[in-house]
């Protein structure tokens, strides 16, 4: 089968260069991803001028299109955010408002145009809020068109009211990282054999 790829949208507040335990976490499921043989790249949307709305373009030096296309090239999609206030950050609500836009893309046999792709969301932060923002952003995926595998997500929560970030740790806890290689290794298998055997034609 060809070589599967996989794009990580990293929804940080941080525009580059500056450090990102966000990109730290993503990185570690397509690192994970690339022991399986899947060609990864990571952005960060802070880094492009994504501008408000739910159309697949908003015109007047809209970047979201550049986006959106390594989004439908790709077979998984890692989805990470930071926690802040216990919510995902405002540039992943921006980017799931953006996606709104494939609800009305389909092919002849009306199939949506993210159906068949997997997502893995990815969630750090120092408060608590994963296991919201993750079912959150799965629902909002799902509604587009992705599928989440079985254990499909990964996250850190550092302690209540610290200041230690993920990318400061010496290393990765071994929980997170179990947790990661699950994630990523169900995300593989579940996007060969969607590759393999496409979802029925809707119509």
């Amino acid at each position: 089968m060809p070589k599967l790829t996989a794009l990580a949208l990293n929804c940080t507040l941080k525009p580059s260069p500056q450090p990102s335990s966000t990109e730290k976490l993503a990185g570690e499921v397509l690192a994970e991803l690339e022991k399986l043989g899947v060609a990864t790249e990571q952005l960060r949307v802070v880094d492009y001028d994504v501008r408000p709305g739910v159309t697949a373009d908003e015109g007047n030096g809209d970047e979201w299109p550049k986006i959106r296309g390594r989004v439908v090239a790709a077979d998984i999609l890692v989805f990470a955010t930071p926690t802040w206030l216990g919510h995902l950050s405002s540039v992943a609500q921006r980017v799931l408002e953006r996606l709104d836009a494939e609800l009305s893309v389909s092919d002849d046999n009306g199939v949506k145009a993210l159906t068949g792709k997997v997502a893995v969301p990815v969630v750090v932060g120092n408060e608590d809020g994963a296991h919201s923002i993750i079912a959150a952003v799965g629902q909002a995926l799902n509604d587009v068109g992705f599928t989440l595998p079985a254990q499909g997500s990964t996250y850190w929560n550092g302690e209540a009211m610290q200041t230690t970030d993920y990318r400061m740790l010496e290393q990765t806890p071994p929980v997170v990282a179990s947790t990661t290689m699950t994630a990523a290794r169900n995300a593989f298998h579940l996007a060969s054999l969607l590759h393999d055997r496409p979802y029925l034609p809707a119509v």
